[in-house]
């Protein structure tokens, strides 16, 4: 195995524990005797004895237990089953498997953990204490409390927390199996990207933690298929399988055999005591070596609540109920009777030799990385352009893609096609993908090879195919956004957004500014298909997510600025909402001020031509309907509006020259609800019900979406 050989120093009573825990085996729900009669009479604190590495990660697990323990009691609040029943695995994680350099937490190459099971967030955070990240003892004392750097639920560096060596916003349940997806996928994509016959920049393994409720949620099937069919062997799922959930035992509720679930998606299989540090080592380490291009998943049988024989093996130790239970519990896994955030001192000296071997390692990629970039600088460059985020700013480039030249009607999916394609000449770590849908959605990019194995795919490709699995696609983009490297986009209609939605609020709350969303079929225009398909609810709901930008360009210029959009914004994720139906081009204003004036949110697509009289707000499809209205009313100005959220960060000046305040004779238009429009205006024309089977033309005109429509509006104002 791979434990270092060192000896540590240790009090005699933890090392009693450390032994006899982990002779002890494993038992399902219930210790044996023996684990829970510890005598510690007689037994001094100050006495030390020298242990092997083993012993000392067998005490480190017991250690991490009692920090655990003692900032959920302080704070009356949090998970304790998880952090309890799994610190053999994080001792081997930490203490041995994973390549991590605690003092360079963005290094590119090493090896990411994630946390699917969120909730037991002190798991990782006693964790990351440990193994030498900046996360002190007094942050994990300050658990769950206000600008503490240990939220409830781990959460991604952005500008609330930037708690060091967290990878992932998981969020709900199963959503971190699909995130680490992502990652891996991501990761092949760079090592074939970037890697040469002589460097190996990347060769790094994903390490997710997951329980019951993460396999229960269809999140994670959708991404292990992915996972399986595409050969990411360089994901490991750990399967705290502890036959616990919230409610009830699970097999109150679960009765499957998910090793042979697994198998059938193509993964390699393993199943362990997950409390025996031999087996945990030799698993993991088992599953690192092996390239055979499965993913590797480790059911690590577990026992909830190790340790705390009142609610051990219990659904009662899900949460915080063995509060009370607290100092019995520590003193019966070896830790001091009445000290707090207990480590010992040969903990910490452990660990030094840990991060001294990491950073062995670490010094060693350095060189090679060196030696890489002297060789192949234009890619160096590509890379750390990427890494950094470094793209052109998007007036630069809207500036440099050509004009599209269209004068003729045309879908706003049809538009993307060139927008997309000159955004990936532009930022060459730019990725896109679909849900079985690039024959719709048109964000195929052309020349950019296909991602994956078999038939005409390889990692280095440009083009994600997801199948028909929306929710996994938006959790795998996420994962390619924590990952760092990639910028990377997903389509599929607008209308199956709410598949993927909790995936969406989920990036918005990390600021996941690499991620983009293209959703075609924006509206009834959609027609034939009916109300099932036609999106009337839809985009107004994605408009609601702070930090998200919703942009539904009106013409082939304005998609041009949505997609730089995209890809230049640094705050959060963008949605892109493109028509099926055909558009008139808005040729009257120059194509570079269409552009402009998009960036920026809202912008005058028609001046009055006489005194202001009213000002008529519209978007997408809607715009021409808007001009068509106008051209009739000489005191009408017409305001198209793709974003109404990079609107509302333009400065007040420019704000009062779009939408004056003293013109409050205003209306507005959009093929969907109407509510978030009375912002901006006094009257809205909208669709605030769903709509009907028909071509598309009809279904617009039988719900109003009509210039004459508007027009009657207007003259009832």
């Amino acid at each position: 195995f791979h434990y270092y050989n060192t000896t540590m120093k240790f009090s005699t009573i933890a090392v009693f524990a450390a032994v006899l825990g982990s002779a002890n085996g494993f038992a399902i729900n219930k210790p044996t005797a023996m684990a829970r009669g510890i005598s510690t009479t007689g037994l001094k604190m100050s006495t030390e004895v020298e242990v092997s590495t083993k012993e000392a990660l067998q005490v480190a697990a017991n250690e991490a237990r009692g920090l655990a323990m003692d900032s959920i009691a302080a704070a009356h609040s949090g998970h304790m089953g998880l952090p309890l029943g799994c610190g053999e695995i994080g001792a081997v994680l930490y203490g041995s498997q994973m390549s991590y350099n605690p003092k360079d937490t963005e290094w590119v190459n090493r090896d990411r953990f994630i946390l699917s099971a969120g909730h037991g967030s002190m798991f990782l955070y006693s964790w990351l204490n440990l193994a030498g990240y900046d996360l002190p003892i007094d942050e994990l004392k300050n658990f769950r409390q206000h600008h503490s750097q240990t939220p409830g639920h781990p959460e991604f560096p952005n500008s609330e927390h930037s708690t060091p060596g967290i990878e992932c916003t998981t969020g709900p349940l199963g959503a971190g199996v699909a995130n680490a997806v992502g990652h891996a996928a991501s990761a092949k994509m760079a090592a074939a990207k970037y890697n040469t016959e002589e460097h190996t920049i990347f060769d790094h393994h994903i390490y997710v933690l997951a329980g019951d409720g993460c396999f229960q949620e269809g999140v994670s099937a959708e991404a292990a298929c992915f996972a399986a069919h595409e050969g990411l062997d360089n994901l490991v799922v750990l399967y705290d399988s502890n036959e616990v959930t919230l409610d009830k035992m699970a097999e109150y509720t679960q009765s499957e055999d998910i090793m042979k679930r697994y198998d059938a998606y193509g993964w390699e299989t393993f199943e362990i005591d997950g409390h025996d540090l031999d087996t945990v080592e030799a698993t993991i380490a088992a599953a690192k070596a092996s390239k055979n291009g499965k993913p590797k998943f480790i059911k690590c049988n577990t026992i909830i609540g190790k340790g705390m024989e009142e609610t051990e093996g219990t659904n009662a130790a899900h949460g915080e109920a063995g509060v009370p239970y607290v100092d019995k519990a520590k003193v019966n896994i070896g830790l001091p009777e009445g000290e707090q955030w207990y480590v010992s001192e040969g903990t910490r000296e452990f660990f030094d030799g840990v991060q001294a071997k990491n950073k062995a390692v670490y010094d060693a990629w350095q060189d090679t990385y060196a030696a890489w970039k002297e060789a192949n600088p234009d890619m160096a460059k590509e890379l750390e352009d990427a890494v950094a985020d470094n793209v052109p700013a998007a007036e630069d480039m809207i500036a440099d893609i050509p004009e599209t030249g269209a004068e003729a009607a045309e879908a706003t999916r049809v538009s993307g096609i060139f927008a997309i394609n000159e955004v990936s000449k532009r930022v060459p770590n730019y990725v896109s993908g679909s849900a079985d849908l690039h024959g719709s959605t048109r964000n195929y990019i052309a020349d950019g090879g296909n991602f994956g194995v078999g038939f005409d795919k390889s990692y280095a490709g440009k083009n994600l195919y997801f199948g028909i699995r929306e929710h996994a696609m938006g959790a795998i983009l996420n994962g390619f956004g924590y990952h760092g490297i990639f910028k990377a986009s997903g389509s599929t209609f607008a209308v199956f957004v709410d598949y993927f939605r909790p995936t969406i609020r989920v990036a918005s709350l990390a600021e996941l500014n690499r991620v983009s969303y293209i959703l075609t079929h924006d509206s009834i225009g959609v027609g034939e298909d009916g109300p099932t398909h036609q999106p009337v609810e839809t985009v107004s709901g994605l408009r609601v997510f702070p930090n998200l930008d919703v942009y539904r360009p009106a013409d082939a210029e304005e998609t041009v600025a949505a997609y730089v959009s995209s890809v230049t914004r640094k705050e959060g994720p963008t949605a892109l909402i493109l028509s099926r139906q055909n558009l008139d081009q808005n040729t009257a204003v120059p194509a570079m001020e269409r552009r402009a004036g998009a960036l920026k949110g809202a912008y005058v697509a028609k001046k009055e031509e006489g005194d202001l009289d009213v000002i008529i707000i519209a978007t997408g499809s809607e715009v021409q309907h808007a001009l068509k209205a106008a051209e009739d009313i000489p005191g009408a100005r017409v305001v198209s509006m793709p974003c109404m959220e990079a609107y509302e960060r333009q400065t007040e000046e420019y704000k009062e020259s779009v939408l004056p305040s003293t013109c409050t004779k205003r209306i507005a238009m959009e093929a969907g609800v109407s509510g978030l429009w009375y912002k901006y205006a006094s009257k809205v024309v909208g669709v605030d019900r769903f709509g009907m089977s028909a071509p598309g033309d009809i279904v617009m005109k039988e719900l109003g979406m009509t210039p004459e429509n508007l027009s009657a509006k207007i003259a009832e104002m």
